[in-house]
């Protein structure tokens, strides 16, 4: 299948426009939320329950395949009701409880996801990389007393049970201290309509927690209506560009899409399960990364779409081989940039594959900008532009807006955007402005043509294949070795994952430090991708400012420059 021409501008406008005014799924209004006025989608579902149920259209079409087993949207949808009534009956959970899920990616997963939801209740995703420290502290700070979890996170969660009163329920996974099995549950449960309960568009409906500059993760408060103003917005571009490519849509003619991120991002649960859903394409969930493996799924499956974080695209290239992977016609990058150098190559191995990419952060639910097909390949430096017809961008220096081309930081305006962080009220204070901009804490410039150029952040944080980890938290975690007197962390470049964790540590008087002996105890409580890859020990005390803080750019540069005592 031969890529069209490239698209002008005006057709882009002319079917943008057509779509407006034609379809009433898109039909634009206004809305106040939280004291400001919002574009938003008039007709769109008034909350998420509504939208699970639309997506139900698709009916007996399959949806989730995992190994051996293949789910329609309709089951999807019918089980999800029948544990969301479960959960009410059995379990107990009220609408407005927090309610976690624990596990890897499954598809009990995305069923337990839709069955919180639809119950009123509000669903915590939780890294299933952390270990019981991480864990604990999510629960904690989010109130959630119920999780449903598989085997491995239930013997983490196993010795707080009681400490933290956790209803556990057992999903897929055979295991010993849980309170319920998802199983059970399901079976015992025969109604396939949703609970009845009143859910407005401005309730809670997630708590998504992210690593920031101040250590522990926040808490990022989702509400119903901001979901779908992405997922909604992105079908919007979807149509748009279908319109004006003369009926091909970018999702292919039998859409199909491999799951290959943690589905406790964003990324993993909207911009692919729940655009998914909405769209009508085939989700094939791998049970964990392997390129070859993700080739063979792809051509067996016969899929079209794939997103994942820059470094698993790239592998493709190498496990894909000579045989490529012909049913593919787009391959989307989430999570961090992807270098320009990747664009280029990707084009090059995968002739019917475009390369696209987009920027959004977890406050956005995801929404943020868009670039694919040629202008891709004539910017692959740029992020893309806002995405419409709902988003704005602006770039600010000292709360103003800058001539275009000039550097500063990235503000968004949406209803997508996060309600606040759970709990911290002056944390939400300075990130949202009282006029309900985003200020992202990521530098970068806007052209004349309103593409998004990223080339920097504020915040001191290590983007890694697409997690986001605290140089602050890591650093906590050093300073609890005996030997340990000085530490800084610091993002070291990588051409695969972007960005690995480095470490320069001074030792205390008299005491001797073993960089291999210091990973192993960073490692015992720190989720695998925060553990420092490379580690210098430095032979005196590291250099400070004048403010008597550390001086992270020297210490790099001098680090970069020598080799490291450990690199793994």
């Amino acid at each position: 299948m031969g890529e069209p021409a490239p698209l002008e501008p005006n057709q882009l406008a002319a079917a943008a426009m057509k779509l407006l005014i034609e379809d009433p799924l898109f039909k634009v209004g206004e809305a106040e939320i939280r004291g400001n006025t919002y574009r938003v989608f008039e007709n769109a579902p008034e909350n998420l329950r509504a939208f699970f149920a639309y997506g139900a259209r698709h009916g007996e079409k399959e949806f989730l395949h995992y190994e051996g087993e293949r789910l329609t949207f309709a089951e999807t949808w019918r089980r999800a009701c029948r544990l969301a009534n479960a959960l009410q009956s059995e379990v107990g959970v009220k609408q407005g409880d927090y309610v976690a899920i624990a596990m890897r990616n499954f598809p009990e997963w995305c069923i337990a996801y839709m069955a919180i939801i639809s119950l009123g209740a509000v669903v915590v995703p939780l890294n299933a990389w952390w270990k019981t420290d991480e864990l604990k502290y999510a629960l904690q700070d989010s109130g959630a007393k119920t999780v449903v979890v598989d085997r491995r996170r239930l013997d983490y969660l196993r010795p707080l049970k009681s400490e933290l009163g956790l209803t556990l329920i057992l999903a897929r996974e055979e295991g010993e201290g849980a309170d319920y099995h998802y199983k059970d549950l399901l079976a015992g449960s025969e109604n396939d309509t949703p609970p009845d309960v009143d859910i407005h568009p401005e309730d809670d409906f997630c708590i998504v927690y992210t690593s920031g500059s101040t250590g522990s993760p926040k808490g990022v408060v989702l509400t119903h209506r901001s979901c779908i103003s992405t997922i909604c917005s992105w079908g919007f571009i979807a149509t748009v560009l279908k319109e004006a490519r003369g009926g091909v849509s970018l999702f292919g003619d039998d859409p199909g899409i491999l799951l290959a991120v943690p589905l406790f991002h964003v990324t993993g649960s909207h911009s692919i399960f729940m655009l998914s859903y909405l769209v009508g394409r085939r989700v094939s969930i791998i049970y964990r990364w392997d390129p070859k493996e993700a080739v063979k799924i792809i051509n067996q499956e016969k899929l079209t779409n794939f997103v994942g974080v820059p470094s698993q695209s790239f592998e493709l290239i190498e496990a894909a081989g000579e045989d490529g992977m012909p049913s593919l016609i787009d391959i989307g990058a989430g999570g961090a940039k992807r270098p320009a150098d990747h664009v280029k190559k990707l084009a090059s191995a995968f002739k019917k594959a475009s390369p696209s990419s987009g920027y959004g952060l977890s406050e956005t639910n995801a929404l943020g900008c868009v670039i694919s097909l040629h202008d891709y390949q004539k910017r692959p430096d740029s992020t893309g532009r806002p995405v419409p017809p709902l988003t704005d961008f602006k770039v600010v220096v000292d709360g103003k807006e800058v001539p275009r081309g000039d550097v500063g930081e990235i503000w968004i305006k949406s209803p997508a955007n996060f309600r606040g962080y759970h709990n911290r009220p002056e944390e939400t204070a300075k990130a949202l402005t009282s006029d309900g901009w985003f200020q992202t804490g990521d530098l970068g410039k806007m052209d004349e043509e309103d593409y998004i150029y990223i080339v920097d952040r504020i915040k001191e944080l290590i983007i890694r294949g697409g997690e986001n980890i605290s140089c602050l938290e890591v650093e906590n975690h050093v300073y609890e070795h005996d030997a340990v007197a000085e530490a800084s962390v610091f993002s070291v470049p990588d051409e695969i994952l972007g960005e690995r964790v480095g470490l320069v540590v001074f030792p205390k008087e008299g005491a001797e430090i073993d960089a291999g002996e210091l990973r192993e105890f960073i490692a015992k409580d720190l989720a695998a991708f925060k553990v420092p890859e490379r580690i210098w020990i430095s032979p005196v005390p590291l250099p400070r400012l004048g403010t008597a803080k550390f001086d992270k750019i020297m210490i790099k540069k001098v680090a970069l420059g020598q080799p490291p005592a450990l690199s793994v």
